[in-house]
């Protein structure tokens, strides 16, 4: 059965947690992971992109010139796309990049790359995460304490407190969630994720039903 140490508030453990193996224990499936990251960042894009065609542009009630006679090749408007100031051709338009994909297939993607993360030894879980006032500098003494590195790191609590969010908030390399706000692509993408105690098994428990 998986486990993992779980260190009070000075960086020392204090006890073991078990993990339940329908959580981190599942089998790793790298198409299934790029699918749910795909969908995560295509989720991202606003998609407010756009382009006007020769429709919408201003101008060009008229013919420029004649059909014939003048030498010149023959035109119909002078918003056309050749034209300077002219209608872009097959440009981009507003749309919708959600993707869908099954809740059991997220679900799974989600304990895969938990355990993903607890296999590659990138998993600290920590008894509780209490700041007594909102200083960045404080935090970064914490979080050294358990013996974290200034990389990308992903913080997962039970609940967002005010001191916890103000600290964080000048700390570039600190990503601080909720468990109901974890995602696969996040879990991939920092090399540290820190998680509390309750939060690791508000999240453990989810993914079990």
């Amino acid at each position: 059965m998986p486990q993992v140490a779980v260190l009070d508030q000075t960086g020392k453990p204090k006890e073991t947690l078990e993990l339940k193996p329908e959580v981190f224990g599942v089998e790793v499936r790298v198409p299934l992971l790029h699918q749910a990251v795909t969908r995560e960042l295509a989720a991202l894009r606003a998609g407010t992109h756009d382009t006007k065609g020769r429709s919408e542009v201003s101008g060009g009630g008229r013919k420029p010139w004649k059909q014939k006679g003048t030498g010149r090749a023959r035109q119909g408007s002078i918003r056309a796309p050749q034209w300077r100031k002219g209608g872009t051709v097959f440009g981009p338009t507003p749309r919708d990049y959600t993707q869908r994909m099954p809740r059991e297939a997220r679900r799974e993607a989600l304990r895969a790359a938990l355990a993903d993360t607890a296999n590659r030894g990138e998993l600290t879980v920590v008894e509780r995460l209490d700041l007594a006032e909102p200083k960045t500098k404080g935090l970064a003494r914490r979080l050294a304490s358990f013996n974290l590195k200034p990389i990308p790191t992903l913080l997962v609590v039970q609940q967002v407190a005010e001191p916890l969010a103000r600290a964080s908030r000048n700390v570039p390399w600190l990503t601080v969630e909720t468990p109901s706000q974890v995602s696969v692509y996040q879990l991939l993408r920092h090399p540290q994720v820190l998680f509390e105690r309750d939060a690791l098994l508000a999240l453990q428990e989810e993914l079990v039903r």
